[in-house]
Formats: structure tokens, sequence, C-alpha cells
């Protein structure tokens, strides 16, 4: 089965066919460093995490491009609210972003650049654009795109300039020609720091927002790469606007296939930091281990809303242990997929079809029962290895059945052999107290012939 993937462009489901055999290149939004990372960009960053590590699964080499965003309104009104440098800001926060993903299993892409760096290759656009009469200047300083002169506008979205009314999305400013022109180079204001402006033909300033995801894409993968994602909320104006200008200034497509996230809910409402109904990721990993997050993550598909709340959360961990417990049970064999064995061709199905990670998921858990049912150590081996496919069961089976645990190991092994004892003894109402009271504390005891193992509580 060729790989399909749901092209927002086309809106339709299309056989994915890379420019060049073999060889991936794909761009997508990343993080603006102004503040700690929220669930919204672990969903939408483990989603592409996903894709990436199935696409080098299904044989490609993939050059990967996430960008940060390292100067923008945001990062400067935070930087001056702490009375600090724009760059001592953003490295913090890049720190932090590092720390957040790494935790959640998220590769590091090819290249992470940083908008700061490609200043030169920003202004270059802009001069294009110019020359083209796609941009103008404005007394202020500021030079804007005119959107009306660019055929096509609005084909990603689905909207027709008619349907785009100013105020949606769109600030209207003062000088613009149209309301729903957008700035490419924003003229430095008297408030702003000075790490924050560079010099340029048009004055000092700064890039507008649209600009740096254009010129950043352009100079690692080319004028035209294959797929560009993105959270469904930068659709419109943001992903709208880079292919207005990309392709006002290079002539040619941007990237041929288009791929948007679905957003987060919190208790079935949009999460939004207006309404304050958001978690930071170091908010929900001090009640949730990582592996849980992810899985919870990656078992809905990445287009779908995902309603967070803590009840979810417990669910995966208990869905996660299945797994894990059968990881415990029978240690795996080392294991190179072969995707023609029965549960390797299912999983590749459900992958293959837009990257439907739920039905996947279920491929896994019919696995696990087979192992749980044959005691396969190669089997053991496969469920591990299409794990890590989609970045899950990658850890010590034992350590993560054991996480959360209140009490510590030695005690419990003490409690254990007492219990051992008085079954021996035929005592078996203090075994059973032992084992009441080891329960009370979030610690479940499994008897096998081999012996007594244990495991926290979900």
């Amino acid at each position: 089965m060729t790989l399909r993937i749901y092209n927002t462009l086309s809106r339709a489901l299309e056989d994915f066919s890379p420019l060049e055999p073999g060889q991936v290149r794909m761009y997508v939004c990343g993080i603006t460093v102004y503040d700690a990372c929220h669930v919204g960009h672990a969903r939408a960053n483990i989603a592409f995490d996903v894709v990436q590590r199935w696409l080098k699964a299904s044989g490609y080499r993939v050059n990967f491009v996430r960008n940060i965003t390292d100067v923008d309104d945001k990062i400067i009104r935070r930087a001056l609210e702490n009375g600090e440098p724009v760059r001592s800001l953003t490295d913090r926060m890049i720190v932090q972003m590092h720390r957040d993903f790494d935790a959640l299993g998220i590769e590091r892409p090819t290249h992470e650049p940083r908008a700061t760096d490609y200043i030169p290759q920003m202004l270059d656009i802009v001069r294009q654009l110019e020359d083209k009469g796609l941009a103008y200047r404005v007394a202020g300083g500021d030079v804007n795109f005119a959107v009306r002169r660019f055929p096509g506008y609005g084909k990603l979205s689905g909207k027709s300039l008619d349907e785009l009314h100013a105020g949606e999305r769109v600030a209207v400013l003062e000088g613009k020609d149209d309301p729903l022109d957008f700035v490419l180079w924003k003229a430095a204001k008297p408030t702003e720091p000075a790490d924050a402006q560079w010099d340029s033909a048009y004055g000092k300033g700064r890039p507008g927002w649209h600009i740096e995801c254009s010129a950043m894409s352009c100079a690692l993968l080319g004028k035209t790469f294959d797929i560009h994602g993105g959270g469904a909320d930068l659709q419109f104006p943001h992903h709208e606007n880079e292919i207005a200008q990309s392709e006002g200034a290079n002539g040619q497509p941007l990237a041929r296939y288009w791929m948007h996230n679905g957003f987060v809910n919190i208790d079935n409402e949009k999460m939004s930091k207006s309404l304050g109904n958001f978690f930071t990721i170091r908010e929900v990993l001090e009640k949730f281990d990582a592996q849980t997050l992810r899985f919870f993550i990656v078992r809905a598909h990445y287009r779908s809303p995902l309603n967070y709340s803590d009840v979810h959360l417990d669910d995966a961990r208990a869905a996660l242990k299945r797994l894990y417990t059968a990881l415990d049970s029978v240690p795996p064999a080392p294991a190179v997929i072969d995707w023609n064995e029965p549960f390797a061709a299912k999983f590749k199905a459900a992958m293959d079809d837009d990257f439907a990670t739920p039905e996947a998921v279920a491929v896994l858990f019919e696995l696990a029962g087979e192992v749980n049912r044959s005691k396969s150590a190669r089997l053991a081996g496969l469920l591990k290895a299409l794990g890590g496919c989609l970045g899950i069961l990658q850890g010590d089976p034992k350590a993560f059945l054991r996480a959360g645990s209140r009490l510590d190991e030695a005690t419990i092994a003490q409690r254990i052999a007492e219990r051992a004892a008085a079954k021996q003894a035929k005592n078996f109402a203090e075994a059973d107290r032992i084992r009441q009271e080891l329960l009370a504390q979030g610690i479940v005891l499994k008897d096998s012939p081999t012996g007594t193992t244990w495991e926290a509580a979900s």
C-alpha cells in the first residue's frame, strides 16, 4: 500500500510521491519562544515526530526542519516586562523547550534554525516582492504585502477575498492599502530594545512573523519541498501568507503536501491562553509521566480534536500498562521488522493511511495479547519495534510499571518477604492483610509460579 496523506491544499487524501525518490524534505512551524511550552505544543510536535518516524521506518531519508521564532511582538513584550535582553529570554526558553520535548521522546529535527539567523534571506524575499509589485512601503517604514495583487490568495484556507473581512485574525493597521495586507518588515519603535532590530534598505526594523518561515524553509529545503506542517490554527493567516509571499517571490509552489494537526480541547472546550484553560508540559509532567502523555496524544488521530483531562490521562496510563505488562512478562528479543509479518503488515496499512495511529495502536494491543498467549520473545520484540515507530514502549517495562509508587523498593521487597513467610506458616489472614496494606499504598502484588512481583496501581 502506498502512503497516503490528507493534503489540506487539495482537501483530499493523496498518494505520497516525494520530489526526489527516497528522500523527503519536510518543514514544520516551531515554537515562538517567549514562555513555557504547553499541551498544544506537545500535541503538534508529537504528531509530526510520528510523521517523520514513520517516513524513516518506510525507508525514506528525511530532511526535517523545525524552526524557532526568536523575535516577535510577544517576545519583545515579555523581555521588556522581565527587564532582560531578548536573547537572554529566548535562550532560556529554548533550553526549557528542549527539556520538555526530550522528555516526551520528540526527536531533534535535522535543522532547527532560529529566525534571527536568517534576516538577510528575509530581506532578500522582501526585495523580490517589492521588485515584482507585490510589496509596498509605508510612510512609517513598514513594508506590506499586497494581498489582492497575488492571484490565488486563499487557496489553502478555502476562503475568497470577499469572505476575508478586516478584523478576522488580521489587525487593521493604519497605512495599509487594504485591510487584508500583512507586514513583511516592521519599522523599529523607540520603545523596542536594540537587540530586536536590524539595519535594512527600509531603515532599522525587524521581520514580520510570516516572512520568517518562508526564508528559513526555502534556504534549507529549496523553493519547493515535500511537506509543510503545523497546527490547524496556522492554516490562516500564517500558512496562507507563507504561500503568497514565497510563491510571489519564487514563482513556484512552496510545498506539495500541507498537513495540519487538530486542536486541543480542555474538558471539551478549546484550549486558549485567553480563557486561561491551558496547561504547560511541565505542569502535566508533575502529575503524569512523559510516556503516558505521549501515548495519550499518539492514540488519537493527528487531525482529530484532542480532549485533554486527567480522566483521559489516567485511562491512557492504564492502557499503556497493558502493553508494558506484555513486555515485562516476556523479555523481547531484538527485532528487525518484517513488514510481511501479519501484525506488521496490519500496522503498516494503518500508518500508510494518513498516519492512522488509533488503528496502529489497536494492532499493538492485538499483538500484546498474542505475546501474553504465546510467550514468544520474537513477537515481544516485534511489539517493541512497532511501538518505536510511534515513539512508545522504548523504556524499561518494570520501571514503567513501578513508576509512581509511594514506597521505596526495599520496603516493598521486605513486605513481600513477610507475606511469603506468613503464607508458608499458613497464616493466610496475615498474608491477605499485607496484600491489602500494600494495595492501599498503591502497590499491586502479582503471584506466579516463579514468585511474587509488583507494580504501581493505575
